[in-house]
C-alpha cells in the first residue's frame, strides 16, 4: 500500500483505521465531541472515538462495509452538519484526497489521517493555508495479520478555512 512496496492496494484504500493510530488524536478532541465520520468504511474509528466518549452524529462512505453507515461521498458533503467536526481516515489518492480537503475543511474542521510525506510535497501548498494542526503518529500496522507496520509514517491533519491560526506541530510523545 506504501510508495515503498509493490502490494497491490486494497481498492478505495480501504484500510480499517487500527486503535493505535487513534491515540495520538484523542487529547486534540474536546470531551465529548460531536463529530461527523464521511469515509467511515467499516465503522472501525467510529468504535474507536466512541470508546472514549465522543459521539457520532452521521457517517457515510461511498462502499461502506455495514448496513448501518449511509451511502455517500465526502467530495460532495454540503454545509448545515451540527457537529464539532469531521474526522476520518480518508484515501490516500491524491485526487480523492485533496478533493476531501477542499470541500470538508469549507464547512467544518477537518481531521484526517494520512501520510506525513505528503506536507513536504509541492501538491500539498493550495491546502497549506488551511492547515491548523499536525499531530505525528508514526508508523501503524494497517493489516491486524501482518508482522510489519507500514512503511509510512502517517499523521492527523487538522484543516480548517473559517480558521487563520498558524499550523502547530505535536511531535510524537515519548
Amino acid at each position: 500500500m506504501g510508495k515503498r512496496s509493490n502490494f497491490e492496494r486494497i481498492p478505495r484504500d480501504f484500510y480499517p483505521t487500527p486503535y493505535e493510530a487513534v491515540v495520538p488524536l484523542l487529547p486534540h478532541l474536546a470531551p465529548v465531541t460531536l463529530f461527523d465520520e464521511p469515509c467511515a468504511g467499516d465503522g472501525a474509528l467510529i468504535g474507536h472515538l466512541r470508546k472514549h466518549g465522543h459521539v457520532l452524529l452521521k457517517c457515510c462512505d461511498i462502499e461502506p462495509r455495514v448496513p448501518w453507515i449511509a451511502t455517500g461521498d465526502a467530495t460532495k458533503i454540503g454545509p448545515g452538519s451540527v457537529a464539532d467536526c469531521y474526522i476520518t481516515n480518508p484515501p490516500w489518492e491524491r485526487a480523492a484526497l485533496h478533493a476531501i480537503i477542499s470541500n470538508l475543511s469549507a464547512h467544518l474542521p477537518t481531521w484526517l489521517l494520512f501520510d506525513a510525506d505528503w506536507m513536504h510535497t509541492r501538491q500539498s501548498t493550495p491546502f497549506m493555508p488551511y492547515l491548523r494542526k499536525i499531530v505525528s503518529v508514526g508508523r501503524v500496522k494497517w493489516i491486524p495479520d501482518s508482522k510489519m507496520t507500514g512503511k509510512d509514517n502517517c499523521c492527523w491533519y487538522l484543516f480548517d478555512q473559517a480558521d487563520d491560526a498558524p499550523a502547530q506541530f505535536i511531535g510524537r510523545a515519548a
